[in-house]
C-alpha cells in the first residue's frame, strides 16, 4: 500500500509539471491581454520554461546524486510553488517570463529526481514496468487535460489561477513526498562537480531549444539556425570537455552503456516525430480546415488519451517481447500513424485517427526506451534520468523546427509540404524501429539491474 502510494505521489509530480507547461499555453491570449503585452511575447512564454527545465535536467539529476534525489525533489516542488506566486502576481511579461524561467528550472531539478526515486521504489521488473507505464500515462494524461483545465481556470478566474493553483497542489506533494517516498542516500563516488560542463550543457541545450522554437517563424529562421549552430558547435566542446575531465557531469560507465545510448536515441525520436506531427496537426486543422483553436485542441485529444492506451498495453506486451523489440513495435505504430496522415491528408477524421494511432505507439515506445535507458547500475539511474528526459527535450525543440521548416519550404505541385514533412516522420519513425529492433537484446530488459549490455 505505502509503495503504491509512493508511486502514485511520484507519477503526480509528473503530472503536475506537464499540466504546468499545456496549461499555460491555452492561456496565453488572456495572459497577453492582462498584461498588454505584444503578441511577439507569446512564444516566449513556452519556449523559456522549455529553455530552463531542458537545459538543467542533467545538472539536476547530479545535484541529485550528490545531495540526495528526495531532497533535491522537495527542493524543486517547493521551489514551483514558490515561484508560481511570482508568476501570479506578474505587473509585466517581464516578471511573468522570469516566473516561467524558475518554473522550468524547479521542474528540471524534481523530475529526474522524481525517476530515479519511482525506480527505488517500485520493486521487482514487473512492478517496475507497470510504475513506468503509470509514469508515461501521468504526462499523455496531462497533456490532454492541461488545455482543458487552462482554458477553464483563465475563463472563470482569470489566468492568475493557473499559477495560484501550484501551492496548495505544491502543498499536498511535499507532504505526501515526506510521509511515503523513502529516503535514497546520496552517491558518494565523485563529490566534485563538474561545473564547467554543467555550463557547457545548459547553454548547449538551451541554445538548441532556443533556436529550434525561433525557426518556426520565417523572419526569425536565421536567428533560430545560429542559435542551433551555436548548441551544436557548444556540444561538440561538451563532448571533448567530458572526455578529459577527472570527474564528468556525464560519468564515463553512463557515457559509454549502450542500454543508455539506446534509450537516449529512442527518447529523442519519440518527441521529434510525434511532437511535429501533432504541431502540424493543429496548423492544417486551423489554417485548412478553418478549426478554432478549441477545436483543433479538442480533436487531438485523441493523441494524448491513445499515449495512456499505448502505456497500458505496453505491460502485457512486454511479458512477450524483449524491451527493444517493444520499443521498436512503438515506433512502427508511430510510423503507421504518419503514413495515414499523409493518405487521409486534409481531413478531419484522418488526423484525429492518425494521430491516435501515432498516440499509442507513442505510449508503448517511450515505456519501453525510458525502461532500456534506466537498464544501468543503480547509481547511474539518476544521471540516466536526466538524459533521457533532455533527449526528449532537444528532441521537440529539433523534430518540430525541421518539419515545420519543411512543411513551409517543400511543395511539390499538389503535393502539400506538411504531407512531405509527415513523411519525412514515418522514414525516421520506421529507420530507428529496424536499427533498435535489430540491436543485440540487453539481458536487463527495464531498470533495477547492474547489466550493462547492449
Amino acid at each position: 500500500m505505502r509503495r503504491g502510494l509512493a508511486v502514485f505521489i511520484l507519477c503526480l509530480v509528473q503530472f503536475v509539471d506537464v499540466l504546468g507547461v499545456t496549461s499555460t499555453t491555452t492561456a496565453i491570449p488572456s495572459i497577453l491581454d492582462g498584461l498588454n503585452a505584444p503578441e511577439s511575447a507569446a512564444g516566449l512564454i513556452v519556449t523559456v520554461y522549455a529553455m530552463f527545465f531542458g537545459g538543467l535536467l542533467v545538472l539536476g539529476s547530479r545535484l541529485g546524486d550528490r545531495h540526495g534525489h528526495r531532497r533535491m525533489l522537495l527542493i524543486g516542488v517547493v521551489m514551483f510553488s514558490l515561484v508560481s506566486v511570482l508568476g501570479a502576481t506578474s505587473v509585466d511579461i517581464v516578471q511573468l517570463l522570469a516566473a516561467r524561467s524558475l518554473q522550468g528550472a524547479a521542474a528540471a531539478f524534481s523530475v529526474p529526481s522524481a525517476l530515479r526515486l519511482l525506480l527505488n521504489v517500485s520493486g521487482d521488473e514487473r512492478s517496475r514496468r507497470s510504475a513506468l507505464a503509470l509514469w508515461s500515462a501521468s504526462g499523455a494524461a496531462a497533456g490532454a487535460a492541461g488545455f482543458l483545465v487552462g482554458g477553464v481556470l483563465a475563463q472563470v478566474w482569470g489566468w492568475p489561477a493557473l499559477f495560484w493553483v501550484n501551492m496548495p497542489i505544491g502543498i499536498i506533494l511535499a507532504v505526501g513526498i515526506l510521509a511515503v517516498v523513502p529516503v535514497l542516500a546520496p552517491d558518494k563516488r565523485g563529490q566534485r562537480l563538474d561545473v564547467v560542463g554543467a555550463a557547457l550543457l545548459t547553454i548547449c541545450t538551451m541554445s538548441v531549444v532556443a533556436g529550434g522554437s525561433l525557426a518556426e517563424t520565417p523572419n526569425l529562421r536565421l536567428a533560430g539556425a545560429g542559435l542551433v549552430l551555436l548548441g551544436s558547435l557548444l556540444g561538440a566542446g561538451f563532448y571533448f570537455q567530458q572526455r578529459r575531465g577527472a570527474d564528468p557531469l556525464i560519468p564515463r560507465e553512463a557515457a559509454t552503456s549502450s542500454n543508455l545510448r539506446a534509450g537516449t536515441v529512442i527518447s529523442f525520436v519519440n518527441t521529434a516525430t510525434t511532437s511535429s506531427i501533432t504541431v502540424l496537426a493543429t496548423l492544417v486543422l486551423q489554417k485548412q480546415l478553418g478549426a478554432t483553436p478549441v477545436q483543433a485542441g479538442l480533436a487531438l485529444i485523441s493523441f494524448s488519451l491513445a499515449v495512456i492506451v499505448g502505456s497500458s498495453i505496453s505491460k502485457p506486451l512486454a511479458d512477450r517481447l524483449p524491451a527493444r523489440r517493444l520499443a521498436g513495435v512503438g515506433l512502427l505504430i508511430i510510423a503507421m500513424g504518419s503514413a495515414f496522415l499523409v493518405l487521409s491528408y486534409g481531413t478531419w477524421w484522418g488526423i484525429v485517427t492518425g494521430a491516435a494511432i501515432s498516440g499509442v505507439g507513442l505510449g508503448i515506445s517511450s515505456v519501453a526506451g525510458t525502461g532500456i535507458g534506466t537498464s544501468v547500475p543503480a547509481y547511474l539511474e539518476g544521471s540516466a534520468s536526466g538524459i533521457l528526459n533532455t533527449s526528449a527535450q532537444l528532441g521537440t525543440a529539433v523534430g518540430v523546427a525541421a518539419l515545420v521548416l519543411v512543411a513551409s519550404t517543400l511543395t511539390f505541385g499538389p503535393i502539400q509540404g506538411t504531407a512531405v514533412a509527415w513523411t519525412f516522420v514515418v522514414v525516421l519513425a520506421l529507420a530507428t524501429s529496424i536499427w533498435i529492433s535489430r540491436m543485440r537484446s540487453s539481458n536487463a530488459a527495464f531498470p533495477g539491474t547492474t547489466s550493462n549490455s547492449g
